[in-house]
């Protein structure tokens, strides 16, 4: 989440390389996304493609460079953190503020002329690809699918080798479901789409699906693999080396292993070997919505490769949002019941590290941001069923706070002030769930229109947590919830309410989440669903304000039922003290304070039992937990 340091990379000798290679291809234009293959959101080092070429490290954006050019394109979470890396070659557009397209609006609105505009057929999906011929079209401008990436070449040797480390069997009792079962529901879904296959692209739903974990990518406990399932066969594409005697025993016959990079001739041969005819009505394979145009072409040649150009060339796929996805995101008993003891067992090392960092600057400590994400992490480490951090520490003073994904430099970074606010983001993945908490503090003395901003936010997070709504509703309907509080001062935030948290897995998970952007309004929250509770408030070159907890869709019992819908609420599983330094009381509602109390009650009777060895958390657990 948080991507380490603010430092600005010299670019010009990247981006020269790279308009050579451009002119040796014939492309006038290269797209530099920030996914990898498998449409993931963090990535492998080797797959920091845009980062490399941009010198901006956050999550999400895209680079676009055309022949004296280069546009790097990302959202309001990364503004302060992209003016500060990207160096003079590059123009940053600030996506969702007015008048500043998307790069694939920017490609056929704003570049002139008929142009080649290169990507890598392997990370970019299918359904933008199409959008953009679509909307290049009109302009004589072309699509450019090729496979060498220019910018791996660029890279050349520096850049470091794709990871095969080991992957390993997840025990059912903590997954809760074996993987027999999770197939048996995906072929389920097959009958019911009048389709042979699917494929499965994203990692953390081969993981899911296999109930295998991995370390490929850093904090993500995933592995390099796809698979296709057919209504009689399953097939895992990974390096077989990767997986331990463990895995492979678990797995058994029933799981058919092929080598990773076999994925795109295997596709190719799918539609053959499962007698489809390519007809309007017949039966298709299953392509997930996130997959990339290369795994489509590979089923279904584009028209300009099909061997016949006097009739339409057969669709043997369908593209469809991941049915994996769907029921990976409905978490079973034992996953939920994972998710509130590892919760609780978290809300332990939060009491330990926010009791030893107060007290070391009270004690006129130097602590950096850095050193104190450390101390945190090592008493996470302590921790049973500890299996490493979730995402990079956000460990953030003062101004940095404003920065929503900063993440300290171990090299360069600011000392903790006591007189500054400090917002800590953090996480851990355990053998039985992943945590994701945010909390402001201020060991000082804070301002009067820092004490009204965190109540701002304090009211809108009890806004959510506290929501009933019927079945069906989404997470986009209910977003507006946490702002309204912040809306009566003039304030706002430029980041989603909630996403979606994985079990033991990536701690962004989709498809639901709580939010503006337009896609969250296509699923409802479920029971069983997991999202967090995350708003916010940045005063920019000041501070940041954000207070996260994760919760758990649940059915809510109601006095009415109308239109016998049922309704839905959220049950709280994060467990650490809100600062009430911070709140002005006189803001709140007797039903906020209320609410406020009573988690602290809560807080204080699952979290205190652990921290019996530790007298220091064990008062400052029992002083900020006390009533209002």
């Amino acid at each position: 989440m948080g991507a380490s340091g603010t430092h600005r990379v010299n670019t010009t000798e990247r981006l020269s390389s790279l308009r050579e290679l451009m002119k040796r291809e014939g492309v006038d234009v290269w797209v530099v996304p920030s996914e990898d293959q498998h449409y993931s959101e963090y990535l492998a080092h080797c797959d920091e493609r845009r980062a490399y070429i941009s010198g901006f490290n956050g999550s999400a954006g895209c680079a676009v460079v055309t022949a004296d050019k280069a546009f790097l394109f990302t959202d309001g979470r990364y503004f302060l953190q992209a003016e500060k890396q990207l160096d003079d070659n590059w123009t940053l557009m600030k996506q969702g503020l007015p008048d500043v397209p998307t790069w694939q609006d920017f490609l056929h609105k704003n570049l002139d002329g008929s142009l080649k505009i290169g990507i890598d057929p392997t990370i970019i999906v299918a359904d933008d690809a199409a959008a953009l011929r679509k909307n290049l079209e009109p302009k004589k401008s072309e699509l450019v699918l090729l496979r060498n990436n220019l910018v791996d070449e660029v890279w050349g040797t520096d850049r470091p080798p794709k990871p095969h480390n080991p992957v390993f069997h997840l025990d059912e009792k903590y997954s809760g479901q074996s993987f027999a079962d999770k197939i048996k529901k995906v072929r389920e879904i097959l009958d019911k789409e009048n389709a042979k296959a699917v494929i499965v692209n994203m990692l953390d739903e081969v993981a899911w699906v296999f109930n295998l974990r991995g370390s490929d990518i850093d904090y993500n406990p995933v592995f390099f693999a796809y698979s296709v399932i057919t209504k009689d066969s399953t097939v895992l594409f990974i390096e077989s080396k990767q997986l331990e005697e463990g895995a492979r025993k678990y797995l058994g016959d029933a799981v058919e292993i092929r080598p990773y990079e076999q994925i795109f001739d295997y596709s190719k041969s799918l539609p053959e070997a499962l007698g489809l005819d390519g007809s309007k009505d017949g039966p298709k394979i299953l392509v997930p919505n996130k997959a990339s145009i290369a795994i489509v072409e590979s089923i279904s040649p584009s028209p300009s490769s099909a061997t016949s150009s006097s009739s339409p060339p057969p669709i043997y796929h369908k593209i469809v949002p991941s049915p994996v996805a769907d029921l990976k995101a409905i978490k079973n008993a034992t996953e939920l019941e994972g998710f509130r003891q590892s919760h609780i067992r978290d809300g332990a090392a939060l009491a330990r590290y926010f009791a030893w960092l107060e007290e070391a600057l009270n004690e006129g400590k130097e602590v950096n941001e850095w050193q104190g994400a450390e101390v945190l992490e090592n008493y996470r480490k302590e921790l049973e069923l500890f299996k490493g951090l979730s995402f990079t520490t956000i460990s953030s003073t003062g101004p940095n706070g404003a920065i929503i994904h900063y993440s300290p430099d171990p090299k360069d970074c600011a000392i903790i002030q006591k007189e500054e606010i400090y917002l800590c983001d953090s996480g851990a993945q355990f053998l039985d769930g992943t945590t994701d908490v945010t909390r402001t503090w201020h060991f000082g003395t804070p301002k009067p229109e820092e004490i009204r901003a965190f109540t701002r936010v304090l009211q809108g997070h009890i806004s959510i947590d506290t929501a009933i709504f019927p079945v069906g509703t989404t997470g986009f309907v209910i977003d507006a919830f946490a702002r309204r509080a912040l809306w009566q001062d003039g304030l706002d935030y430029r980041h989603g309410t909630g996403h979606g948290v994985g079990h033991f897995l990536n701690v962004h998970e989709g498809p639901q989440g709580i939010g503006v952007r337009i896609v969250l309004n296509n699923t409802a929250l479920k029971p069983g669903m997991t999202v967090s509770n995350e708003p916010g408030y940045y005063e920019d070159g000041q501070y940041g304000i954000r207070i996260e907890n994760v919760v758990l869709v649940k059915e809510a019992e109601t006095p009415n039922n109308f239109g016998q819908k049922g309704y839905l609420g959220f049950e709280h599983v994060t467990l650490c003290p809100i600062q009430t330094k911070l709140v002005d009381a006189s803001l709140l509602t007797e039903q906020e304070k209320k609410w406020l109390n009573e988690y602290h009650k809560e807080t204080w009777d699952k979290v205190s039992p652990l921290l019996k060895n530790d007298t220091r958390a064990l008062e400052w657990l029992r002083r900020e937990c006390e009533s209002i």
